[in-house]
């Protein structure tokens, strides 16, 4: 995961931001459960008393582990997007790129946010709020894509991108970069190219 414009040494990082750096990297890394306070204290070159007294528990610390991961996403998008002014269609294919880019680094485990999921089922989690809000803005930026794009089904084209991209991680995960989710970016591209724009009926 690419971080910009950080200091270079750990120890001019506010320690707040370091914990959050070395939770990151663990979290995605091991799995949340599998990594212990003393371990992400340990990385993050402080200690458990300092960890506590910015995060009050774990728990905390995974929701904004994951606030953090969503702040990016929209930041990616974003970036998609800006790289194409006023062509939202072009925007949508780049955001669908950096996707099926993403699919095929070497260090991938799936999505965060749905590894997430699995490990806390528990709805009252604090983690769960944040991991629902999320999917849920996903989704939503790309049925605002869709829209200004001028597809005759917006929603429909979204909700399916949405479930190919979900589904995508997953296999990547279990199977590889080799795998079917290998095929994320053509697939989504036929899809894309399969669903009528307004533009289409003139």
């Amino acid at each position: 995961m690419q971080r910009v414009g950080r200091p270079s040494g750990k120890a001019e990082i506010p320690p707040r931001e370091r914990i959050l750096e070395a939770a990151r990297d663990l979290f995605y890394a091991k799995g949340i459960r599998a990594v212990s306070v003393d371990e992400i204290a340990a990385a993050a070159q402080t200690n458990k008393m300092t960890l506590y007294r910015h995060f009050e528990s774990k728990d905390l610390l995974v929701a904004e582990y994951l606030r953090s991961l969503n702040g990016y996403a929209i930041a990616r998008d974003d970036e998609a997007r800006r790289a194409h002014p006023g062509d939202p269609y072009a925007q949508l294919c780049a955001l669908i790129a950096r996707v099926g880019d993403d699919l095929c680094t070497a260090d991938l485990r799936g999505c965060p946010m749905a590894n997430a999921a699995v490990e806390f089922p528990d709805k009252d989690h604090p983690a769960r709020a944040v991991i629902e809000e999320s999917k849920n803005q996903q989704c939503e930026r790309l049925m605002k894509l869709c829209r200004e794009a001028g597809f005759v089904e917006p929603e429909k084209l979204a909700e399916e991108l949405f479930l190919l991209f979900e589904g995508a991680c997953v296999n990547v995960q279990s199977l590889g970069r080799c795998g079917p989710g290998s095929r994320f970016t053509k697939m989504a591209h036929a899809l894309i190219k399969s669903s009528a724009r307004h533009s289409d009926r003139n």
